[in-house]
């Protein structure tokens, strides 16, 4: 196992342990990702049966340099940066719970104390620093046997360690969709009999696992898991609402939370922007409360995209996600889903022009989104709609160029209205530059001033208004 501890790094935490006559141990998910072949983590996690604290500030003294420690006493624990590593010391330790708190109670205690208290068997292994037994593996629990069979497993009863802390269950979903393993029977089932105990962690805290779900290469799975185990019904209900289908006159629509999955997991394969990714998740979320059988024509999601750019707000407040410019951008992408689409179908200039003008520096993004809504099972249909959709990037771009509508803001502002007119701000000026920008849309005036400034003077005649002189 001396291999995985190659780096300098380690034989400097070695030698401060030895000097010290120190147990000490790297644990946790530097351990899990060496004995897998991941990339190489930057972040060592060291337990001692000690202070780890006083470690760190020998460490520190050893590296020389005067390299800070942070030192946070209320968790007994310390760290420092030193190469790119994140490395954070804490003593071994014995964690005893209340009910209704994921506040622990800490005592010190002996290495076996601590890897009891780990999350999983595979976050539960260490390597032994002292030189004597350098890299020997000390593994309890058989976490390298569960690597080895893909399983995710309490080290502990799982009721006990679900019990404890319910933030890992969001954690057994969020690894077993990240390292693609299966979370044993056992404690899937310990996952849905304490599910409604998620209600007791920090909304902060959820947002931060679902993210990571997000992030992950399929990020379905994590999905279909959290929905399986009882969890998604309560930290986020309305995504599950999708689930389903219903058949009036034997007519019937699709599973859209099923759809939706597709669409984030084609998102996933194309980009790892978060927002994008929660773009996806968003982009049908109106289709529940918008649902409608007409008879003769079926189902009917009317105006979905407006209602679900409403909920886009009212979701990320709720799950204290970012509300700034992450949040408008997502609302953006929900409200103009549809615009590619109905654009493939026939392609104008005007239509090209408005897409530009709204969407903005988002319009790239918008039509990734677009094409991975795409999920027809009909390949003639598929590639039809692909092949429009080069028609539409092909005439954004031509649009572009000639045009410049990204992010455009009319030629004329409201200012110059007021002064040329010799007015205050009132309706007029609105309806003004509200022609201007719809002339320049249309295409049947360019983009240049001159010719918005003489279109603003015919406007202005219209309703009235005299040119004043300077």
């Amino acid at each position: 196992m001396k291999k995985h501890l190659s780096n300098p790094v380690f034989s400097i935490l070695s030698t401060v342990a030895d000097r010290l006559d120190l147990q000490a141990f790297v644990i946790g998910g530097f351990v899990r990702d060496s004995l897998m072949g991941r990339d190489f983590r930057k972040d060592i996690d060291i337990v001692v049966l000690g202070s780890g604290i006083d470690y760190a500030h020998e460490v520190a003294k050893e590296i020389g340099g005067k390299v800070p420690v942070k030192v946070f006493k209320n968790f007994g624990t310390a760290m420092l940066q030193y190469k790119g590593f994140d490395i954070e010391f804490v003593g071994a330790r014995r964690e005893s719970y209340r009910r209704n708190s994921r506040k622990p109670i800490v005592e010190n205690g002996t290495l076996e104390d601590d890897q009891n208290r780990r999350d999983f068997t595979i976050n539960a292994m260490a390597f032994n620093l002292r030189k004597k037994h350098f890299g020997q593996l000390v593994d309890p629990f058989n976490g390298r046997a569960d690597i080895e069979r893909h399983f995710i497993r309490t080290p502990l009863d799982p009721e006990i360690t679900f019990s404890d802390d319910p933030l890992r269950m969001m954690r057994a979903i969020r690894f077993a969709t990240q390292l693609d393993f299966t979370i044993t029977p056992e404690c899937f089932k310990a996952i849905i009999r304490d599910a409604h105990r998620i209600e007791i962690v920090s909304g902060e805290r959820i947002t931060d696992e679902l993210n990571l779900i997000i992030l992950s290469d399929n990020p379905s799975k994590g999905f279909r898991l959290l929905a399986g185990s009882g969890l998604l019904k309560v930290i986020f209900p309305e995504f599950l609402e999708l689930q389903g289908t219903e058949t009036l006159e034997g007519l019937g629509h699709k599973d859209n939370f099923a759809h939706t999955l597709t669409v984030l997991d084609n998102i996933a394969h194309k980009s790892d922007n978060l927002w994008l990714r929660w773009a996806a998740i968003l982009h049908d979320i109106a289709k529940p409360v918008t649902k409608k059988f007409i008879p003769g024509t079926g189902w009917t999601f009317y105006l979905h995209e407006f209602q679900g750019a409403k909920m886009v707000n009212l979701i990320f407040r709720k799950m204290k996600l970012p509300m700034n410019d992450k949040m408008k951008y997502v609302q953006k992408l929900v409200l103009l889903h549809l615009r590619p689409i109905a654009l493939a179908e026939e392609v104008t200039d005007s239509a090209v022009r408005r897409l530009l003008f709204e969407a903005g520096d988002d319009i790239d993004d918008l039509m990734v989104l677009c094409e991975a809504d795409i999920t027809s099972k009909n390949p003639l249909k598929v590639k039809k709609f692909l092949e429009n959709f080069e028609i539409v990037r092909s005439k954004l771009k031509e649009i572009e160029e000639k045009d410049r509508l990204r992010n455009w803001r009319p030629p004329i502002s409201g200012e110059v209205i007021m002064q040329t007119f010799g007015i205050p701000p009132s309706k007029e000026v609105g309806l003004i530059k509200a022609a201007i920008t719809e002339a320049i849309l249309e295409g049947e005036i360019p983009n240049e001033t001159d010719a918005a400034f003489q279109l603003m003077l015919k406007e202005g005649e219209k309703l009235g208004l005299l040119r004043k002189d300077f």
